[in-house]
């Protein structure tokens, strides 16, 4: 019993950590959260590699799939409910919810981009990934302009 005291506002913790309530937005807030720190993540490792002198195509061919993977999901992410209108803590702005067709025409831009570059990931060719990352990183920017918060 006492474990179970002593647990207790470490669970409690654990929870409040997420940043949102326990509901299916809080939950889908909190999801789309990490997915695009995957997403983040992945172009980390693609911009590392860019960068070194030698190259890691399996790594950057490997970030690719990942980026490519999750790119055709982002649409899906925003739920009604689960933007900052209904006290989510998000960075998306509300216009992500108020202009679905702007929103989708930038993911949209985000799923070719995407395809695009795993594409020439696949290919192997180095020289033609920095163009590709270019076209990659100007649809996120696109779609950063004008549904996320400013850093």
């Amino acid at each position: 019993m006492r474990l179970l005291f002593a647990a207790a506002p470490l669970l409690a913790l654990g929870l409040t950590a997420c940043g949102n309530p326990d509901t299916p937005a809080g939950r889908a807030a909190d999801a789309r959260h990490k997915s695009f720190e995957q997403i983040g993540d992945a172009f980390k490792v693609v911009s590392d590699q860019l960068k070194a002198t030698a190259p890691d195509i399996a790594k950057i061919q490997a970030a690719a799939a990942t980026i490519n993977g999750l790119a055709p999901k982002v649409e899906t992410w925003f739920p009604a409910g689960s933007g900052p209108a209904d006290g989510m803590k998000t960075d998306a702005l509300q216009t992500a919810w108020t202009k679905p067709d702007q929103f989708k025409q930038a993911t949209a831009k985000f799923v070719e981009e995407a395809a695009k570059f795993q594409a020439l990931a696949q290919a192997g060719n180095v020289g033609a990934l920095g163009d590709g990352m270019k076209g990659l990183g100007g649809s996120c920017k696109g779609c950063h302009d004008q549904f996320r918060e400013k850093d």
